[in-house]
């Protein structure tokens, strides 16, 4: 009673000191409560369904109150799921106890992300346009109201700090701080080749809107995002898409040879302009070594499609082919690459059966929010081991002859034992990113996001009640305090950035309890994952349903390459030993100069 009363009083507080303005700056409406202006100046919470009451939605139901006092905190959850692994060890292997938690984990997931979407970067109402636009990314919290007293609502400064400043102080490396966890740059790059399907900004209309036709894993960056492109880059013959041999491997077709667009400066010879399916995985040999990973996985798959159907025509090789491979892609995501990202000691599970019997819907919108906090361009080391190699980033970045002269072999095995670097904790952003994180901030202040702790609200998580209970240490608290004023001022973008991270952990808790639920909501949200697709003959029959049900890394590596199969891990096998030989490089010198941040930013604004 007490604290809704003070509650209350602040509310008044705010509304005073701000005048005729809008009451919903303050964000009166507590856990998930709707805020609508009157005309009066005061406001109304609409709290249906919220499991709350009362004027700002704070008090709370019967059930809501045994629900929210006998529920363990994240971080709780997250210390039990990272220790006792004799006990998960245990409970890995007795069936129903695995798929009863794996089937809490998803659910509880998913339901916190709207579906059907609710508002976009130009709503923060619903409406019809802003549910059916699919030009636009959604939104999880609609924007701040324009006519409020601050940037970010009724609180902090007027105006916010300068982002290159912002950046510089807060974001840019001192010194490589590498990944607790052991993430391998396999990892990094998987995490920017896999994202780039559907993280596909339209900088032309601005960033609150996506070239991506679908929302969700569509494999768009194999095959293309439109007909044109695909027909184009398919072989029109036993399913197959387009390639060429070299040193007797197959690697992508030549722009020259295909005519899809393709984004390379003027210096890259025609010889190693790769045509695939996203315009920009040129970028680096990362991405392409996981394009032609994929490429040769396809006409692999159509090989073994029509080994079993000697009758099916060419396109219905190519349908099938790609259902298969986007099942693939999402087995791995779930049991290789979020395994990994947990930590946990729980083994993750895909099966889509487990969501049969709840109430789940089939569809995905990608947020804006999502597509901003992917932005882990930490992650990127000082430079790039291969082989007996040291690559700067000028030698690295728009280098396809990577690719074919070390081959997909030595890359994957260079990329696994190279270590990533840690996102959370501040100060780990290359100096040749830079550019590319102050572009992230402007474009986030032009969506007008709400904090930092809006969001953590919004995802069951309590906010930071001071600069140095976000960060976790003193310098960098003081420093946000002096740029923002309140903590509830501390923007999303900057504030998962310098986020303290969770104990050897790669993220904080912000980070991980955002993007879980929009990855899983993706990922089993895909109509591969519904019960009328979910079955063999969707997949081409037994043999295409067990390629699905069997897919890890590890093997679509070992079944596109020659020879030895390399060890294939998002997770560095020897952490000591890659951390002290990242570290102690004497050749790391990436700094600003060495790339044109420009083409960066205009090839790939998210990671």
């Amino acid at each position: 009673m007490i604290r809704s009363i003070a509650i209350l009083l602040l509310l008044h507080l705010t509304l005073v000191l701000c005048g005729e303005g809008n009451p919903c700056c303050s964000q009166p409406c507590q856990n998930r409560g709707v805020c609508t202006a009157l005309s009066s100046g005061a406001y109304d919470c609409d709290c249906t369904r919220t499991g709350f009451y009362g004027q700002n939605c704070t008090n709370p139901e019967l059930f809501t109150w045994l629900k929210v006092n006998l529920k363990p905190a994240p971080n709780t959850v997250h210390y039990i799921l990272t220790h006792f692994r004799g006990l998960w060890n245990i409970i890995n292997k007795i069936s129903f106890l695995r798929d009863g938690i794996m089937r809490y984990v998803l659910t509880s997931r998913a339901h916190l992300i709207e579906s059907p979407p609710t508002y976009n970067s130009d709503y923060d109402y619903k409406n019809w346009e802003a549910y059916s636009n699919l030009t636009y990314f959604t939104r999880t919290l609609p924007p701040v109201p324009l006519d409020c007293p601050t940037p970010m609502g009724a609180v902090g400064k007027k105006q916010l700090p300068d982002a290159k400043q912002l950046a510089e102080k807060l974001l840019l490396r001192r010194h490589f701080i590498p990944d607790p966890q052991g993430s391998s740059l396999m990892f990094a790059f998987f995490a920017q080749h896999f994202t780039h399907q559907f993280f596909k900004t339209d900088m032309k209309k601005g960033p609150a809107f996506t070239r991506a036709i679908n929302h969700g894993v569509d494999l768009s960056h194999i095959y293309g995002e439109d007909l044109q492109r695909q027909n184009k880059l398919r072989l029109l013959k036993d399913g197959k898409m387009k390639y060429q041999v070299l040193d007797g491997e197959v690697y992508p077709p030549l722009v020259s040879e295909v005519g899809v667009d393709m984004h390379y400066p003027p210096h890259v010879p025609e010889s190693r302009r790769f045509a695939v399916g996203h315009e920009a995985f040129g970028l680096v040999p990362g991405l392409m070594m996981y394009a032609t990973i994929w490429l040769r996985e396809h006409n692999r798959v159509c090989e073994v499609l029509q080994e079993v159907h000697p009758h099916w025509d060419d396109e219905r090789l190519f349908q099938t082919t790609r259902l298969i491979l986007i099942g693939e892609t999402i087995k791995i995501v779930i049991e290789d690459y979020v395994q990994h990202l947990s930590g946990y000691f729980f083994k993750l599970k895909f099966d889509p059966e487990l969501l049969f019997n709840s109430q789940f819907q089939y569809q995905n919108r990608i947020a804006s929010e999502f597509n901003t906090l992917y932005h882990w361009h930490p992650l990127m080391p000082e430079d790039f081991h291969i082989q007996e190699e040291v690559y700067s980033y000028k030698q690295f970045v728009f280098n396809t002859s990577i690719v074919v002269d070390h081959g997909i072999n030595h890359l994957v095995d260079s990329f696994t034992h190279q270590i990533a670097g840690r996102v959370a904790g501040g100060k780990n952003l290359p100096p040749a990113l830079l550019m590319v994180a102050i572009k992230s901030i402007e474009n986030s202040r032009q969506m007008r996001y709400q904090s930092l702790n809006a969001y953590r609200k919004r995802f069951n998580m309590s906010p930071y009640s001071s600069f140095e209970d976000l960060t976790g240490e003193t310098e960098m608290a003081a420093q946000l305090e002096e740029m923002y004023g309140h903590v509830d001022a501390v923007e999303l973008y900057p504030g998962l950035m310098v986020e303290k991270p969770r104990t050897n952990a790669i993220f904080g808790e912000t980070m991980v309890e955002m993007g879980a639920p929009y990855s899983l909501k993706g990922l089993l949200g895909n109509p591969i994952c519904s019960p009328e697709y979910w079955k063999p003959s969707t997949f081409g029959g037994p043999v295409g349903f067990q390629i699905v049900n069997s897919a890890s890394l590890q093997r679509l590596v070992c079944n596109n390459v020659k020879g030895p199969c390399p060890v294939a891990s998002f997770n560095v096998p020897d952490v000591k030993e890659a951390s002290s030989a990242t570290i102690n490089s004497s050749t790391a010198h990436a700094a600003t100069s060495d790339v044109n941040p420009t083409v960066i930013i205009k090839e790939r604004t998210e990671l």
